[in-house]
């Protein structure tokens, strides 16, 4: 993908990533690390009741981990399967004799294109991984 392009796909999603860590993220790393703090408290608890309660306290954000995780390994996924398009595009184009600089200008609109559309889609995604991440208890 040209440099331009995957600049504007990293920044859409590092924005959407820092939204999600500090609105989210965050306020579930407190809850579980004052929980785990709680249950070091049970001063009269063996060390496995102790440490079963602190993996409870940690499963909520390994969930919410990996709901993240897989929301965004889907979302490159397409987006690969975009640029992927375009290339097979760039060189149907090239193979029937067009000349590079015709192809360059195909991959650049058709790259284009699929970062429009994939921008476009960080919204929902966005409120799909938030509703995800608030049903989480």
């Amino acid at each position: 993908m040209a440099e331009a392009h995957q600049d504007r796909m990293h920044a859409v999603v590092e924005d959407m990533v820092q939204s999600l860590e500090r609105d989210h993220i965050r306020v579930m790393q407190g809850r579980m690390f004052r929980c785990s703090a709680d249950c070091c408290d049970r001063s009269t608890d063996s060390m496995s009741v102790v440490h079963n309660c602190m993996e409870r306290c940690h499963t909520p954000m390994a969930k919410a981990q990996a709901q993240v995780t897989s929301e965004l390994e889907k979302f490159q996924n397409r987006l690969s399967r975009c640029t992927m398009h375009c290339n097979d595009k760039a060189k149907d184009l090239f193979d029937s004799g067009a000349k590079e600089p015709a192809v360059r200008a195909l991959m650049d609109r058709c790259e284009g294109s699929c970062v429009d559309d994939h921008v476009n889609l960080i919204p929902s995604m966005t409120r799909r991984i938030k509703d995800n991440l608030d049903s989480i208890e």
